[in-house]
């Protein structure tokens, strides 16, 4: 019975695979991202929650108990840390601000003549 020969330039396989580089690298950085996430995921959260909650009701007040333009109200914000990462909008027609972390949280703050600015989970 004859035998097929192998070519000379071809490689035995065996049932072990060997990780590239780049792929023991990025497999490395996903580990590492998963367990920062959750080790420090619960307080990124709850900060972020804050810092939304925070820049809604001073921006809401700058905005509509000061009469200063939004402009103006995130420029004051910037001088606390953090807060570059939130994003403001207002809606004239409630007399609102919103403030937003990207991805993280979100949170609204709403004026009440004779009462100021309010969070939104607050005005009842």
């Amino acid at each position: 019975m004859a035998t097929a020969k192998k070519p000379s330039g071809a490689k035995k396989r065996s049932g072990r695979r060997k990780w590239s580089l780049r792929a023991a690298l990025v497999v490395g950085l996903v580990l590492v991202a998963a367990i920062v996430a959750v080790v420090y995921g619960r307080p990124i959260q709850r900060e972020a929650a804050l810092a939304a909650a925070y820049s809604a009701r001073v921006g809401c007040s700058c905005r509509f108990v000061s009469g200063r333009p939004l402009g103006e109200c995130r420029a004051a914000l910037d001088v606390e840390d953090g807060s570059s990462f939130v994003m403001l909008s207002e809606d004239e027609d409630d007399r609102s601000v919103t403030a937003r972390v990207p991805v993280l949280a979100s949170d609204r703050a709403t004026y009440r003549p004779g009462w100021g600015c309010i969070l939104d989970r607050y005005n009842d």
